[in-house]
């Protein structure tokens, strides 16, 4: 064989590994994402990896230490909720803190839920579950998440479908007891806005945490006025424009978006995701300042102190902090963007709209946002995964919870 011959070969052997292998993931990533029943137990019962580089897991990343921030007001807030509650809602809002229920949640509004809804609170049950995100969360962090159930009320109002689509959809899971040195932790699970909080000591891991929102602002109705994830989208355009034109030619994975580009939403625990675009190395001093006031955005959603405690490790791998970018640069355009380090991803996503009507092309009326752990801290595991260690008599096999 000559070695001209040769190389048509090569290239077709390499495309069709490469179709192949694209082909398997696009079936795999849809089958991973389907609906919180039997296709999206198959994928929980996984053993949990987290996100990882096609490295692998980058070890020693995360420690049990003592952040010197309190989480007395988050127990206590959480105690008292949980005694507000009838036995029979307590008895289904209670799992071990190891359960793989962590990871039952999902954005989306059909899915099967857990824990005891908002729909079915009293008003003194309700006012005392919104004590324990206040205790939780920032003030920006808890109005962000009480407007998108509202915003949830609005596409109900839209779309004509109250009973699909209302700002009470929405549930409260409580992973193991609340305890001043035992790891506990709750979720919040709901359309367009998931939070999981995992607590140990005075550490928390607030991740993975879903926001979003169809529409994204009230033009009439109810809730007329009230408008999301504005900053979200506004910071990561700042950032994008800041840069030169061979920074952008890094940054920038496609200039086109058609689609839906988010990679790590419901039941996406274990994507192996490599890093993309422009490293953080390769900023200057503004536009290092202006990635982490995007970073900012999304972990300022949890109270200040912890808050402060992640954003210190957010630092201490800026240069190692990666931002890539699909679509338009201009504030018309639709765009999707990433910021992923060995310790904080986030994505944030223009989407077709699904409610009350279906669209073909991307808008910046339905917004998708993601941040995770990566490297095996989601929901606290690898800092559990540690406790267990130093701590073995306390680890409860999870156990399925009966309803």
């Amino acid at each position: 064989m000559n070695p001209k011959s040769r190389i048509p070969r090569w290239i077709a052997v390499t495309t069709g590994l490469l179709f192949c292998s694209m082909a398997f993931l696009y079936t795999y990533a849809t089958y991973a994402q389907g609906p919180g029943g039997r296709r999206g137990a198959r994928v929980i019962d996984q053993p949990f990896v987290g996100i990882v580089t096609s490295q692998g897991v980058q070890k020693d990343l995360f420690h049990i230490e003592s952040t010197g921030v309190t989480t007395e007001p988050v127990r206590v807030a959480t105690e008292t909720f949980l005694d507000g509650l009838t036995t029979p809602q307590r008895e289904r809002t209670v799992f071990p803190v190891d359960d793989t229920e962590w990871r039952q949640w999902d954005n989306r509004h059909r899915s099967p839920r857990q824990g005891v809804g908002f729909n079915e609170m009293t008003e003194a049950q309700r006012t005392l579950a919104f004590e324990m995100l206040q205790q939780s969360l920032s003030a920006k962090g808890l109005k962000k998440t009480q407007d998108i159930m509202k915003l949830n009320g609005t596409l109900g109002e839209l779309a004509k479908k109250p009973q699909e689509y209302n700002e009470w959809l929405y549930w409260i899971t409580i992973m193991g007891e609340p305890s001043e040195t035992e790891p506990w932790g709750w979720q919040l699970d709901g359309h367009h806005v998931v939070i999981n909080y995992f607590v140990l000591g005075d550490q928390v891991v607030m991740s993975p945490v879903f926001m979003g929102s169809e529409p994204i602002e009230a033009k009439q109705g109810k809730f007329k006025g009230t408008i999301v994830m504005q900053d979200e989208q506004d910071k990561g355009l700042n950032l994008i424009q800041l840069l030169n034109e061979d920074q952008r030619s890094e940054a920038i994975i496609m200039n086109r978006k058609d689609g839906n580009n988010n990679l790590t939403e419901a039941y996406k625990d274990n994507v192996v995701l490599d890093y993309a675009g422009i490293v953080g190395s390769k900023l200057d001093n503004s536009q290092k300042e202006a990635l982490l006031q995007l970073i900012q955005e999304y972990v300022g959603n949890l109270r200040e102190g912890h808050a402060e405690v992640r954003m210190s490790e957010v630092k201490e791998h800026l240069d190692q902090t990666y931002f890539a970018w699909i679509g338009g640069t201009t504030d018309q355009s639709v765009y999707y963007y990433r910021v992923h380090s060995p310790v904080i991803l986030i994505e944030f996503d223009h989407q077709r709209r699904v409610a009350p009507i279906h669209t073909s092309k991307p808008t910046r009326d339905h917004i998708h946002t993601v941040v995770r752990t990566p490297n095996g801290n989601d929901y606290g595991k690898d800092v559990l995964r540690q406790h267990y260690h130093t701590h073995p008599h306390s680890h409860s096999h999870s156990h399925p919870h009966t309803h």
